[in-house]
């Protein structure tokens, strides 16, 4: 959520990081209704004051010899009374503005860091840096669903039996290598600090409001309406909301946490696009990572967070690019944000595996999440950082690409291979898919 005061004092500033953005929003409107509420306030403040007067004159006037049930110890009285009603008019016509201003609010996206790059959508992202062009497959390659139903590591058949399109069964050998993937990432991110978490996979409304999904995004999620829960699209989510409304001693930042969950989006404004294979699934398993952070810290802990998403595509020896998103296509409660592409040679580019975004304070004021300095008056919101650690889907999906030999048969990366059950590898690293 952005600072009101920020919006007040700056409002130019902040129409035009919007616009960088592409945001279309009433920042006017919201503008007006903090004016209307705080000549309330005013209004308010004075008519308390009197209320506060009177009190006092009536018992002084009383004191003077005034009878207590005459006339001018009544007028006051009564003017008392028409003082607390209208108050109360004026308190309530304060929440309810209140409560426009904080829903308008919440409608608006993060503002860009003045380094972000400006730019209208993803083909004016800047390139950082690549790595292993070296290691990309010289020969054809099937797409990684044809060579996965070829060796009977998924099911989108029987998926769809038991659920809808856009869902998939993994069998056997390919069920084998998502667990791997997923213990080899987790045991990498552990020994690189990160706390691991096994969070509720369903979680409620405030929670996706605190990072941003809720109320914009509402129509992406999957809704268990009777209970106000919400299957999560991303561990983010719990993660970042576990220590929601609390304020955390500042030599205990930074936290890192990192977690394995099943992810679940409905894919909303989706229709058509990757409806072949893993890129693109109503659920799919990710592997995120998020760190809580003192503002002083963010900028190098964000740098960290994207060198501990390479570390596994690295791991994997995946051949993959860093690129720095523009203001155009940042995500909505990304302050900056760098994605890892990596590349899949049947499609001959590289596709988005992992998002690591610097939030800033955004997600920790609709969080109410801060911090508090040893010795120090007051508090500070804090800031925080999200990115996958990886994709798992994706990363069996490249793998099985980048990894296909010319016979077919698929290479497994020595990293991954201690995490692998033995009846599903030969001697030379090769995956066995039919023990």
């Amino acid at each position: 959520m952005l600072d009101l005061k920020l919006l007040r004092d700056h409002p130019e500033y902040v129409h035009q990081a919007l616009r960088n953005r592409r945001a279309t929003v009433d920042l006017d409107g919201i503008l007006n209704l903090d004016r209307q509420r705080r000549q309330l306030e005013t209004r308010r403040g004075s008519l308390q004051a009197e209320s506060n007067s009177i009190g006092k004159k009536v018992g002084e006037i009383i004191r003077q010899g005034a009878d207590p049930q005459g006339s001018e110890v009544a007028a006051l009285r009564q003017r008392g009374v028409d003082l607390k009603a209208e108050i109360a008019q004026l308190e309530q016509q304060e929440r309810q503005l209140e409560e426009q201003i904080q829903l308008q609010l919440l409608t608006l996206p993060n503002l860009p860091l003045p380094i972000v790059p400006i730019g209208q959508d993803e083909s004016e992202n800047r390139e950082i840096r690549c790595w292993g062009d070296e290691l990309k497959p010289t020969h054809s390659v099937l797409p990684h669903d044809e060579i996965a139903e070829k060796w009977g590591l998924l099911d989108f058949g029987r998926a769809v039996k038991v659920a809808q399109s856009r869902f998939v069964a993994m069998i056997g050998a390919g069920a084998a290598l998502e667990r791997a993937l997923i213990a080899m990432m987790l045991d990498r991110h552990i020994e690189a600090g990160y706390t691991e978490v096994i969070p509720p996979f369903l979680v409620n409304s405030a929670a996706l409001q605190g990072t941003g999904q809720l109320p914009k995004f509402a129509e992406d999620s999957f809704r268990c309406a009777e209970d106000d829960l919400w299957l999560i699209p991303t561990a983010e989510v719990p993660l970042t909301n576990l220590y929601r409304d609390e304020v955390i001693p500042a030599e205990q930042l930074p936290l890192y946490f990192c977690a394995y969950t099943p992810c679940f989006r409905r894919e909303a404004g989706s229709y058509g696009r990757d409806t072949k294979g893993l890129i693109r699934l109503h659920q799919f398993q990710k592997v995120e990572m998020v760190k809580v952070t003192h503002p002083d810290q963010s900028e190098v802990e964000h740098e960290k967070l994207v060198q501990d998403a390479e570390a596994i595509l690295q791991m994997l020896e995946l051949p993959y690019r860093v690129v720095e998103l523009c203001t155009g296509d940042l995500g909505f409660s990304a302050a900056r944000c760098f994605d890892l592409e990596v590349w899949f040679p049947s499609q001959n580019q590289y596709r988005e595996i992992s998002s690591c975004s610097n939030c800033w304070d955004f997600q920790a004021r609709r969080a109410n999440l801060r911090c508090k300095e040893t010795g120090q008056k007051g508090t500070q919101f804090v800031h925080t950082l999200n990115g996958s650690g990886l994709a798992v889907g994706r990363s069996l999906a490249a793998l099985l690409e980048n990894h296909q030999l010319p016979d077919g048969s698929i290479r497994i990366p020595k990293a991954l291979q201690p995490f692998l059950s033995p009846r599903f590898l030969s001697k030379d690293g090769i995956l066995i898919p039919t023990p």
